[in-house]
């Protein structure tokens, strides 16, 4: 094991005896306490902040960072992901405009490109802290009458089963990584080009119906995904997604 390796090591085991937000020790604490030189504990120390682990304060220090979301596989709203890990979910709705179809939402929603579609864009918090952007398209005609307010008051899918009638039972989702733009960093409160999650949702009706296209970036520093892999066959199924502290 190379010293940087062990470094980050003993660093993390110090990490998981501190609670989130405790300060850890200085770099110049550490190079005495671990006995190795400041450049090993400052690459240790930059492993761990980019994998979220620590976060650094501009003249504070270094700090335990609050554990990553799991996030699973399964078609669930943002608002039901967070209440199942016990944080408070919310949504603050940036634009909400019909903006014609297009060729390619036309291509994805099988609808003409003349068709009007409604584009939200909506920051995703829990407990008050930005977790994802999202940019959501769904066909006017499914929601008429749909505001911002609605958004932010209550879960899309629970407005399209309870208002609209509208079951959603599956569809198909892309997840890439990619990393944060201007006004994703600015939206998010993470550094330009922060890493990220690219998650491209498509949903449907159990008659087959495609009812939404969702393209949502989620802050790398605080999402890992997690899936059980199939065996013999069998379709890979989301794990059981632990609750995890609060931020």
């Amino acid at each position: 094991m190379t010293k940087q390796r062990e470094t980050r090591e003993r660093v993390l085991e110090l990490i998981e005896s501190l609670a989130v937000g405790d300060a850890i020790p200085s770099e110049r604490q550490l190079v005495t306490e671990l006995g190795v030189s400041r450049l090993t504990v400052r690459a240790a120390l930059d492993e761990l902040v980019r994998e979220g682990y620590l976060v650094r304060r501009r003249g504070a220090g270094t700090f335990v960072a609050a554990p990553k979301v799991q996030k699973g596989t399964d078609v669930t709203s943002f608002s039901d992901d967070m209440r199942r890990r016990g944080l408070v979910p919310a949504s603050r709705t940036l634009d909400l405009r019909p903006v014609p179809a297009g060729a390619r939402l036309g291509r994805i929603l099988h609808v003409s490109p003349s068709e009007p579609v409604l584009s939200v864009k909506r920051l995703r918090l829990a407990d008050g802290e930005p977790m994802a952007i999202e940019l959501l398209h769904v066909r006017a005609s499914l929601v008429p009458g749909l505001t911002a307010e609605d958004l932010e008051r209550s879960s899309f899918y629970d407005l399209l089963a309870d208002r609209y009638e509208l079951e959603i039972v599956g569809g198909t989702q892309t997840v890439e990584p990619t990393v944060t733009n201007d006004e994703e960093s600015t939206a998010l409160g993470v550094p330009l080009h922060s890493p990220a999650l690219l998650f491209e949702r498509v949903t449907r009706t159990a008659d087959g119906e495609v009812v939404e296209f969702t393209s949502s970036t989620y802050r790398g520093d605080r999402y890992r995904l997690v899936t059980e892999l199939g065996v013999g066959g069998q379709p890979a199924q989301p794990l059981e997604l632990a609750q995890v502290a609060h931020p």
